[in-house]
């Protein structure tokens, strides 16, 4: 049961990833980024990892998308805007040719890995308290730069914008 629904949602990542690069318009692009995230959320889910779970529905597929879409629709992105892509569908796929040599070095690098029995992890795994007390310990000042640096590229964002509207 848990292998068909790890191809089921699989195959939700990949198609959300697939029209997050096919479609043309940003919104549609965001909306396939949300089943992206939620299918990746669910495979956190599958993995015994509650936290990433709830992290990444939360998180990601709830405010940074939330916050995406707020973006997208401030900036009003009409259709005349949008660069012509005629190739888009070529590139893609040559893209993806290219992209297969790397593929078999990576599956050649993992099956000439050693096999390790394979045993339930304890149950403290996952857990919240030590992710938290490690950290707030640790990484708690590039924790907060990075927030900062998130904060300043939405601004930039945002002054950028409103740069365009009131020049054009």
């Amino acid at each position: 049961m848990v292998d068909i629904v790890f191809v089921i949602l699989a195959i939700f990542a990949i198609g959300g990833g697939l029209g997050m690069i096919l479609f043309a318009q940003p919104m549609y692009s965001a909306l396939s980024l949300i089943v992206c995230l939620v299918a990746l959320g669910g495979v956190f889910a599958l993995l015994s990892a509650p936290f990433l779970f709830m992290v990444q529905i939360i998180l990601y597929a709830g405010a940074i998308i939330t916050l995406l879409l707020f973006i997208i629709m401030f900036l009003n992105i009409k259709d005349d805007n949008l660069p012509d892509e005629p190739n888009k569908i070529t590139t893609i796929f040559v893209g993806g040719v290219l992209l297969i040599p790397f593929n078999i070095l990576i599956l050649k690098a993992f099956n000439t890995l050693p096999s390790k029995p394979m045993h339930i992890l304890g149950k403290d795994f996952g857990d919240i308290q030590s992710f938290g007390i490690e950290l707030f310990r640790g990484w708690l000042v590039p924790f907060e730069l990075i927030s900062m640096l998130l904060l300043a590229a939405l601004v930039g964002a945002v002054v950028y914008a409103r740069k365009g509207s009131v020049d054009g």
